[in-house]
Formats: structure tokens, sequence, C-alpha cells
């Protein structure tokens, strides 16, 4: 299978990318960056996914599916700069549909949408069909990218699948509350301090899993085409966890001996809980087992840790 990523020296694109190539399938990643990620195994080209005209590479690639995992991926970056958001997570993202369109090809269209197009819902878990009332411009923006999404499936035909990611995480990402929590564990303060009440719950899902997730969809999804040309769906574990427990994991793996203390404040454009439902996308990928959450966090501890080793 041949598989087009854009953004693909980011977080999302590069791990997704990498898990293609470790599949066996042949994958082309575009970028802004001049060069791609040192371990990128696949085939590379700079491009400005949000100026230039892909629809040559798009043609020649020919691609069984496209990832559109450039754009934006940071909240309070979305509140400090909205217009720059915009820019970024549309036009990246419309350029990408109206290449696809005059290539005159038919390829599967993953994009990775978020949770934060619910806001805060009034019930959880929340489903797909639940009401979109995004708190911050980056909802609000993956509003208006779904949106787009339905035009060109419906106007041109595209076969479009909008994928709602909850909290993804992994040791290549370097941001995020995971991330954030690990640093105050690692360092030499001896309180570890959240920002909020510790009682927020998120739905965490490891990279690795929402790959596997994925490319189990495009496995349905090849070998289905009797099925909406633009179908919705929450990738996560179906899980939430709080804020305070999740932390007394981390803190236990790398410093037990200090204590977590929270202040009690609320970070803007952020939702108190959430937790997905997933029925809709196991009935389509019965086969798809995440590992425990428990696991994956000592993984990542691991990672960080040996890549701090390394550096010392």
């Amino acid at each position: 299978m041949r598989v087009l990523i854009t953004g693909s020296t980011g977080f999302i694109g590069h791990s997704l990318g990498q898990f293609a190539i470790l599949s066996g399938h042949e994958v082309l990643g575009l970028s802004r960056a001049p060069r791609p990620n040192v371990d990128w195994a696949g085939q590379y080209l700079q491009m400005d996914v949000a100026q230039a005209d892909l629809s040559p590479v798009v043609r020649d690639f020919a691609p069984h599916v496209i990832v559109h995992a450039a754009g934006t991926a940071n909240v309070a970056a979305s509140l400090e700069d909205p217009l720059e958001d915009f820019r970024i997570a549309i036009l990246t993202w419309i350029n990408t549909l109206d290449s696809v369109r005059r290539a005159g090809i038919q390829p599967i269209v993953i994009f990775p949408s978020s949770a934060a197009v619910y806001g805060n819902p009034d019930l959880l878990p929340v489903r797909e069909d639940c009401p979109m009332r995004p708190i911050s411009p980056y909802g609000f923006h993956k509003v208006s990218s779904e949106l787009l999404a339905q035009e060109f499936a419906q106007c041109f035909g595209l076969d479009i699948l909008i994928c709602r990611f909850f909290s993804v995480f992994g040791p290549a990402q370097r941001r995020g509350l995971i991330w954030e929590i690990y640093k105050q564990c690692a360092g030499a303060e001896p309180v570890v301090w959240l920002q909020g009440s510790g009682k927020e719950a998120r739905d965490f899902l490891h990279i690795d899993d929402l790959a596997s997730a994925i490319f189990l969809l495009i496995e349905q999804r090849l070998h289905d085409q009797h099925g909406s040309r633009c179908l919705t769906l929450n990738i996560a574990s179906g899980e939430a966890t709080e804020v305070l427990p999740l932390a007394d994991q981390l803190r236990d793996l790398i410093a037990p001996s200090k204590s977590i203390q929270c202040h009690g404040l609320e970070r803007e454009g952020d939702p108190y809980r959430w937790s997905a439902d997933i029925s809709l996308f196991t009935s389509l990928a019965p086969r798809w087992e995440p590992k425990p959450l428990a696991l994956r966090l000592k993984q990542c501890v691991a990672a960080w840790q040996k890549e701090q080793d390394l550096l010392s």
C-alpha cells in the first residue's frame, strides 16, 4: 500500500509514517522542513502544504491513503494567535483536499480531528453525534476543517475518514500533560505541581495504539466501498483517567519520594473531563487491542530516561 503523509516531521505524522514503513508500506512524507527526521526511512519531499500545488505529487505517487497530519496541535498557541492557528489549520487542509480533487484519483483521506470539537460535553462518554461546542480557537478550527471534509466528500466525492483523537502521547512527544509531569518528576524540585485540581480526566492513548487503530480502519475501508463518503469516528482508549492518579503513577516510576500538590487553577480552553465512546470504531476494527495505560507510561518513562542517560 502507498501512503502519503503531510506534516511528516511532526509527532503524529512521523509516528504514523514510521508505523507504516515498519508494516511494509511504501511511504512518502511531505513537510516544510528541509530534511526528514533522522530515522525516517521513507521517501520525502520538502513542500509547503499550505501553498504548494500538491496535485502533481498526488497524481505521480498515486497513494491508496493520504494522512493529513500537517497543521496545528496546540490549544494554548491558538489562544495566543488565533489567526495563525486558522491559517495553518485551514489552509493546509483545504489545499490538500483540493489537490486530491484536481489529481483525479480516489485515495482514502484521513483527517486527524480532535476531541476539542466537543468542548465540555454534557454526557460522558461522548459520542460522535454529540453537539460540537468547542471552547478554544483550536477546537473551532477543527470544526471548520470537518465541515470542509464534508464539503469535499459531498460535492466532489472524496473518501474521507474524520478521526477525532483524544489525548495522544508517546516517547517522541515533547509537550502535553504526561511530558510536563515527567519533567517535574525528573527535575530537582521536591514537589510536583499540577495546575488544576487533579480531578480533571482525560482519555489517554499511546501513539502506537493510535497507529494500529488507523491502519485497521484503513484496511476495513479498503474492503468496504459502500459506507459513507465522510465518516466520523472517535479514536481513543474509551477509558477516563484522572490527572492526580496519573501523576501518582509517573511519580512512583521516577521519584517516589516526591510529593504532588495542586494549584487548583483552570487552564483556559481546556475541558474539565473527557472520555470517548468508541463503540463505532470498535465495530469496524474488532481486532484492535490497545496496551494498558500503565505499561505505556512505563515505556515512555524508560525511553525518556534512556535519552537523558545518553546526554549525561
